[in-house]
């Protein structure tokens, strides 16, 4: 049987994904924090429902956003049983430059947002299972998506 989950490795979990988002780590460095089986992202661009997907997605949003910043501003974990209920509010900073622009152009958005933390059965670690956009709410001044 798997042990209950600790809001401390939920709260370390959320705050190591943002930091290997914003140095764009390898996609591989990420992995083992989304459980294999039975993942569901939803962005506002996409809904990704496996490991292979979320590799396709991972590599366009490195390649489009950069100068990237996660400030977390809310983090609300509710264990029950074998999993985490957690909300995030992130702000969320970034530049992209879409070609033939002369300029590139800044994005900042606060994302809210809703994960399901479960333990994974082969590694025993905290993993993303669910992980929900729920809003975008952007910042004055900055670009549209």
């Amino acid at each position: 049987m798997l042990t209950q989950l600790t809001q401390l490795e939920v709260n370390e979990l959320v705050f190591k994904w943002y930091k290997k988002l914003d140095i764009h780590a390898n996609v591989e460095e990420l992995l083992p924090m989304v459980i294999s089986e039975g993942l569901e992202m939803r962005f506002p661009e996409a809904t990704l429902t496996s490991i292979e997907e979320f590799k396709n997605w991972y590599d366009v949003v490195i390649n489009k956003f950069f100068d990237e910043i996660h400030t977390l501003s809310m983090v609300n974990i509710e264990i029950d049983e074998d999993q985490a209920k957690v909300k995030v509010i992130v702000n969320w900073q970034a530049k992209v430059w879409n070609p033939p622009d002369a300029k590139s152009k800044w994005l900042g958005f606060d994302a809210y947002q809703t994960w399901i933390v479960k333990r994974d059965p082969i590694s025993k670690k905290a993993v993303i299972a669910t992980y929900i956009v729920d809003e975008l709410d952007p910042m004055e001044g900055s670009a549209q998506l």
